[in-house]
């Protein structure tokens, strides 16, 4: 199949392993803020490895803000790193599967989400300044210049043939060897997500995902009238692939829906040990998973971008993406292949949907194979990870004692478990009245388990009245566990 799986897991790369060297150093403390580390050529020496092995080695540790280069001075160990805080505790959703009802709290916070006099931390997407709008503008004019007379013209199903080939080269590095003739371009990822899951499932059937999990997919299995079997999940390492096993035993699971890049709240990323152990389990039980790939190319780490599929041997997972988190949120296209499930899904993409609009999937066929397309996704990942940093030292300044808060690899989300005394449905209609829009825990599960938490995104406008409003986040949240704790003394 698609796979690329060996028999054991490669070792990591040389230059992550002194990357994981240093920055166990620098997380020590044998490694002081300001310290100066040796030259690129010293280091090479030091180490017997390439001059290269070193700069991917050092630029690794900036893209993970543990150093920093200056200019005719060499690399330092970064003078604010980022603050440590203790993270959330795994998930304990209930055994049994349930009913999904978010709608209409959901409609709510992204209304409010996008009203421009809000100040926004509830929606997961990047700002508008992220994207080279020119350069979307100019792809898009050049493709309807060059294409116009199929603007005149049905799509055909599958989409276009280009763009099928671009994300085929996309998903190599990701561990996958794609055929561009079984990808099924969609109208981005939800749609990929909603055709695998009736491709598989019929209503009353049972679907498991992580917990907390996205909003969206809770939508979809509402629309789809199936039902949500949480699995536990670690904030770090994702979903528990043994609370997963003990519930294919014990429940008719029909299909996997899941995330194990940066993860939907929490931004939790599944080692390649549990991914291969997790297709392993699959196969064994014969369980089709729905994989959300939207995220990897936000993920800071080259391992952390291997998909599942990767080690598919079955055409049991069905790998999703789009690019409205990385190129152009305004195309709109996003992409499937379904493995064994292929021809099912192409039936229900005929009756269904029909075509995309082809003039727009050459755009990003353009877009993706544009030579200045890695280096803007790096520049975004490290403006984005600035972002999370400020935003953390702020929540550890500003909010109740006892928040736990995510660390995530990459992403613009941030979970955070308050003092259960902190009813964050209060806290999202206090912060309402004083247009600041948070996302609060409950939307993320079909349960009411996670009452306490929310999520924070740090995607949108990032400026001092943001900031201001972070903190205003925290104190709100101060005085509601301040009178929480009056009226349980009196």
């Amino acid at each position: 199949m698609a796979g690329m799986s060996s028999d054991a897991l490669p070792l990591p790369p040389l230059y992550l392993r002194l990357a994981d060297r240093l920055a166990a150093a620098i997380r020590s403390g044998a490694l002081a803020r300001g310290d100066r580390l040796p030259s690129v050529r010293q280091c090479a020496r030091d180490e017997t490895v390439s001059i290269a092995t070193v700069l991917q080695a050092y630029r690794h540790l900036e893209d993970a803000r543990l150093i920093e280069a200056r200019p005719k001075s060499g690399y330092f160990v970064a003078t604010a790193l980022p603050p440590a805080l203790q993270e959330p505790d795994t998930s304990a959703p209930p055994a049994d599967s349930l009913q999904v009802d978010v709608a209409s709290l959901t409609e709510r916070v992204m209304q409010m989400a996008t009203d421009p006099d809000v100040l926004s931390f509830g929606a997961a997407c990047p700002a508008a300044e992220f994207f080279d709008e020119e350069r979307l503008r100019r792809a898009l004019a050049q493709a309807t210049r060059r294409h116009r007379a199929l603007l005149c013209q049905y799509p055909i199903v599958n989409g276009s043939e280009a763009t099928r080939r671009a994300i085929a080269r996309r998903a190599l590095p990701w561990g996958c060897a794609l055929d561009p003739n079984n990808i099924v371009l969609t109208n981005g990822a939800t749609d990929a997500i909603g055709l695998c899951l009736q491709a598989v499932t019929r209503p009353g059937d049972i679907v498991a995902l992580e917990s907390p999990t996205s909003f969206g997919f809770l939508q979809v299995l509402e629309a789809l009238h199936l039902r949500a079997l949480e699995i536990p999940t670690h904030p770090r390492h994702g979903l528990s692939i043994d609370a997963l096993a003990l519930a294919l035993q014990t429940q008719p699971v029909r299909a996997l829906l899941s995330v194990p890049t940066l993860s939907n709240p929490l931004g939790a990323t599944m080692p390649l040990a549990e991914r291969r152990r997790l297709a392993q389990l699959l196969a064994e039980h014969q369980v089709p998973m729905v994989e959300d790939a939207i995220y990897n190319d936000w993920a800071e780490r080259d391992e952390h971008r291997r998909a599942v599929r990767s080690f598919d041997q079955e055409g049991l997972v069905m790998l999703c993406g789009s690019f409205s988190k990385t190129v152009a949120p305004g195309l709109r296209v996003g992409w499937v292949d379904a493995g064994r499930f292929t021809p099912a899904l192409r039936r229900l993409k005929t009756a269904l949907f029909g075509g995309h609009t082809t003039v727009a999937e050459l755009a990003m066929a353009d877009l993706l194979q544009q030579p200045g397309f890695e280096p803007q996704l790096r520049r975004m990942r490290q403006d984005i990870a600035r972002r999370v940093d400020d935003a953390r030292s702020l929540i550890a300044e500003s909010f109740p004692r006892g928040t736990r808060v995510t660390d995530p690899p990459g992403g613009i989300m941030l979970w955070l478990e308050l003092p259960s005394a902190v009813d964050s449905l209060a806290l999202f209609k206090a912060c309402l009245d004083e247009r600041i829009c948070i996302a609060p825990g409950t939307m993320f599960s079909a349960t009411d388990r996670y009452r306490h938490c929310i999520r924070l995104s740090v995607g949108g406008r990032w400026d001092e009245a943001q900031r201001q409003a972070l903190r205003r986040i925290g104190a709100i949240a101060e005085a509601m566990l301040a009178r929480g704790t009056l009226r349980l003394a009196a």
